[in-house]
């Protein structure tokens, strides 16, 4: 069974689609999380390093996916994103997500859409309330590019290690490959939590009041 997937994966990855399906994969991921961009990416970066196809072209399709689907997210955002981050319903993981992005927008400007990135659901979150506030394109623009290319470099080399790794079993390769983003996500995300957890106050200790008795 597994060396049948693999033969099927080392077909698919050696066809000339696969830079279109990562184009249109990253592209999608930007309103519709549920695509498993990052998981092609990382897939594709490990088949790179056995001979399948160029890392140079994998980095670039799926920057350029990725750069066409924040826009794509930020013009959804322009045009209904206020009315539909306004109807989400408060507890959900939407509209906590939602107030993250609100909050991480005004504390660090465009640089959050390359925090956003390791965030699960965060890229969406960040694009539709950058649309929503009206957040200058031009300034967009330049941060969706730096953003697009980290991810797309990041996902690519990870993959590429795990297939340097495994280079006589590109399938254990796509497992460590996987294993170091999802590590790199819980670290992102651990890290997230423990800065938005709030820390006790400590009470000063009153002074003692010298009276000059010795």
């Amino acid at each position: 069974m597994s060396d049948a997937i693999l033969h099927f994966t080392q077909e698919l990855m050696s066809s000339w689609w696969i830079y279109l399906a990562l184009f249109g994969f990253a592209a999608l991921d930007g309103f519709f999380p549920a695509i498993p961009s990052e998981t092609l990416v990382v897939t594709a970066g490990v088949f790179a390093a056995t001979g399948g196809p160029n890392l140079y072209g994998v980095i670039a399709m799926a920057a350029a996916g990725a750069f066409l689907g924040d826009h794509l997210s930020y013009a959804l955002g322009r045009g209904a994103g206020g009315r539909m981050l306004d109807r989400l319903e408060p507890g959900t993981k939407r509209h906590k997500m939602a107030r993250w992005a609100r909050k991480a927008l005004e504390e660090r400007g465009g640089l959050v859409l390359i925090v956003a990135r390791y965030v699960p659901g965060g890229r969406t979150a960040v694009t539709l309330t950058m649309g929503a506030v009206r957040y200058p394109l031009r300034n967009f623009s330049f941060f969706a590019g730096l953003a697009a290319l980290s991810w797309g470099l990041y996902c690519a080399l990870v993959g590429y290690i795990g297939g340097k790794a495994f280079e006589d079993n590109p399938l254990k390769g796509v497992a460590l490959g996987i294993g170091l983003a999802l590590a790199v996500t819980v670290l992102v995300e651990v890290v997230r939590h423990r800065r938005r957890t709030p820390q006790p106050q400590v009470e000063a200790e009153p002074e003692l009041v010298k009276t000059g008795e010795r």
